[in-house]
């Protein structure tokens, strides 16, 4: 099921499959912020990825001593969610545990993802739950698509990321599995607001950033005034990714990292896990602005 929502500015669409924002305009125009979901190159839009980022080495993990097995970016994406609220200015959609994710990921939770508009922006926010008994463990990612050029007469390569702070900030890679690849790091930003984009520097995959300190990363163009501002909240890492020669830019806040190839500890000790007592919740935010 598609659900809209308007106010003065802008209209999205949200799909109950995965919670997933499909469209974002702004009223009187046709132009579309959100990618299409093409599967020439990646049929997704702005999936959540819960409760792992990346995959898992040989496919299994160790959760209390029992193997358990979960696809790429977990299993959220591809579940029904539940729309539990319906506002003039917000949605809340809901995925609680059942048998189908238990026998992926023995903990009991609750994730909604809350759209609100306010002027020309949309806040998603990312509400973890725990409704076990025992702390649950966790990562929580992000990664919408977002189509570019935004004008037909230019081209990828005119586009570029602006921060709101300078950095430096070194690039990780994983592998075709998308585990991350131990050992091999690049310095991607250096004492910079900017980083130019070109499709060939996605060639060898996605740009994995650790060290950004910025809350605010525009896509943007000095030759047309279209541009989209995402905006960060309790996500620390960054993940820039497109498909090889494709009309899209992913811009990807994280809260963990894929696991290397040579991982084999407890779910529990996977790069910035969360941790969530019994009765507990977990937040973060993303905001895009047009």
């Amino acid at each position: 099921m598609i659900t809209s929502l308007k106010n003065e500015n802008i209209t999205i669409l949200v799909k109950s499959l995965g919670g997933e924002l499909t469209s974002l305009k702004k009223n009187g125009s046709e132009y579309e912020y959100i990618w299409t979901g093409d599967s020439k190159y990646w049929s997704g839009q702005s999936p959540v990825l819960f409760p792992i980022i990346g995959s898992l080495s040989g496919g299994t993990t160790e959760i209390q001593g029992k193997t358990y097995s979960m696809g790429n970016h977990g299993f959220a994406r591809r579940e029904e969610f539940q729309l539990i609220e319906q506002k003039d200015n917000r949605l809340v959609y809901s995925l609680k545990y059942n048998e189908k994710t238990l026998a992926m990921y023995p903990y009991k939770f609750e994730l909604q993802i809350i759209y609100t508009l306010e002027n020309t922006s949309v806040k998603i926010s990312y509400r973890v739950i725990n409704l076990d008994e025992k702390t649950i463990y966790f990562q929580l990612g992000t990664h919408p698509g977002f189509n570019c050029p935004m004008k037909n007469e230019l081209y990828f390569s005119d586009y570029f990321l602006e921060f709101d702070q300078v950095e430096t900030a070194k690039r990780y890679y994983c592998d075709a599995n998308n585990l991350l690849i131990e050992n091999r790091e690049e310095l991607s930003i250096k004492n910079s607001k900017r980083m130019n984009l070109n499709h060939e520097i996605f060639y060898e995959g996605a740009h994995f950033l650790r060290d950004i300190k910025s809350k605010d990363i525009t896509l943007k163009t000095e030759k047309d005034s279209k541009f989209i501002k995402v905006s960060r909240e309790n996500f620390p890492y960054l993940g820039i990714w497109q498909p090889k020669d494709a009309p899209f830019l992913c811009i990807e806040p994280w809260h963990g990292l894929a696991e290397p190839a040579s991982f084999s500890e407890d779910f529990s000790k996977k790069e910035l896990i969360i941790s969530l007592e019994k009765c507990q919740e977990h937040s973060a935010s993303l905001t895009f602005t047009v």
